[in-house]
Parts: C-alpha cells; structure tokens; sequence
C-alpha cells in the first residue's frame, strides 16, 4: 500500500492521529476546567481563572479543528501529486483526463494573469513535454480560499475521486450545528471570523461547553478519516491514471 502523507516517509494515518491527539488532549484539559468550575474559580499559580480567559480558550478549539482539516486535504492532494510523478514513471497522456486538465492548469498557469511572453512559455513548456514524450516530474493540484467540506468534495470531484460517506457521517457533516452551518463550515467561518477581527475570541466561546466541543471534533474527524479513506482507495486504484494504463 503506497504511503499517504505530507512526505519524508510518515504516513498520512499517523499524522491525523497526532493531530487529532493535540485537540484531544486540549478537550481533557478544558474539560478538568469546567469540572473544576463546578467546585469553585479554577486557579492557576494563585490567580483564578476568569469567564473570559475560559471562553477564549473555548475558541481556540475552532482554530486547531481548522488546522486539522486543511492539513488533512493538503496531505491527501499532495500524495496524488506524488503518485502521479512517481519518479517519472508516468506520461501526462497517461492520466485520467481530470488529473491532465489539472497538470494542464497547473504548467499553462491559465488560473492566473499572465503576460504574452509567460503564457508563451507555459505553453512551450507542454509542448515540449508532449512531442518528447517527457515523464511526468511536476504536478501540482491549485486550491484557492479556505476549506470546509464542499470544497473538499469539489476537489475530489475534479481528480475524478468519488468519496463515499457512510449515512451517519453524511448527517453528521450535514447536520446544521450553529449558525446554520454544518460543521466544516462553521469551523471555517468562525476561523475567517477570528483571523479577520470581526469576531472576538471571548465572543467566540461564548455559550459554549466542553460536550458542544467534543461533539463539533467527533464529526469533523469523522467526516475526515472517510476522505482519508477515499484517497487512499484512489491512490491505491491508480484511478489517477486511464484504466488501460492502470498497473
């Protein structure tokens, strides 16, 4: 089974769970805070913790969650793109069209503003890798904006990938949580939200508990091991490739 990862030989699996692992940890912690709260103001180092220092560390839950996500797609689209240039193994003619349009996006940059003399050398640049039969050595996927699940579907449908979702995951990332966002893209807008200052830390966190929390991370990861899942079955499949070239 080929790896799956953001490189240097760990494995995509590996570095979810580690991931994951942080917010985990970061969950127990905020959840001793409120068991404390119950007793009395949690102290630390003399000083009691106020509402407002709990509610900004209730919100950074959104960020890490965020983080979580747009590794995890960074990770599955980079091993595509390492599948596909595996050490020159393959020809552009030998991708599945989806994956060509995009080595065609990605080499004649046509998602970007160019002068007549760069568009020239894009150009030449495929030429060049067509009429010489040259290996495939460079691919990258272009993503643009933040990530939350629609985008992830629309990158997967643009490699030809179909992710199938389980019923309950498909609910569950679907299921308005606040704001009439599902999960992703509550995370993404509060994300935006906090980076761009419309949306203070404090306020953030505001009304939020540690089960609100843990729910919003439960749904996330689940949503998310289905697309690790999907890319791996992909990868493994070859589906990057036209079948008659597929090993």
């Amino acid at each position: 089974m080929r790896r799956l990862g953001p490189g240097k030989g760990m494995d995509l699996t590996q570095s979810f769970e580690d991931r994951l692992q942080e917010i985990e940890s970061y969950l127990d912690l905020l959840e001793a805070l409120e068991r404390q709260i119950q007793i009395g103001p949690p102290r630390i180092g003399g000083s009691a913790i106020t509402a407002q220092q709990q509610k900004i560390l209730y919100s950074s839950v959104y960020l890490q969650l965020y983080n979580l996500v747009e590794a995890t797609i960074t990770w599955c689209v980079d091993a595509v793109c390492d599948a596909a240039t595996d050490k020159g193994r393959w020809l552009p003619g030998d991708l599945a069209e989806r994956v060509r349009r995009e080595w065609v996006r990605s080499t004649a940059r046509t998602h970007l503003e160019l002068n007549a003399e760069h568009r020239l050398d894009s150009a030449v640049e495929i030429a060049d890798h067509l009429i010489n039969s040259l290996p495939l050595l460079k691919l990258t996927i272009e993503r643009r904006g933040n990530v939350d699940d629609l985008v992830i579907q629309s990158i997967a449908e643009r490699l030809g990938l179909d992710i199938k979702l389980s019923r309950d995951v498909l609910r569950g990332v679907k299921q308005p949580i606040r704001d009439d966002k599902g999960p992703l893209a509550l995370v993404k807008d509060l994300r935006n939200r906090l980076a761009h200052g419309s949306l203070s830390f404090s306020e953030c966190g505001d009304g939020v508990t540690v089960p609100d929390l843990r729910d919003l991370k439960q749904r996330t990861a689940q949503y998310l091991w289905e697309v690790i899942t999907g890319f791996r079955a992909y990868i493994d499949g070859h589906e990057f490739l036209l079948p008659p070239r597929r090993p």
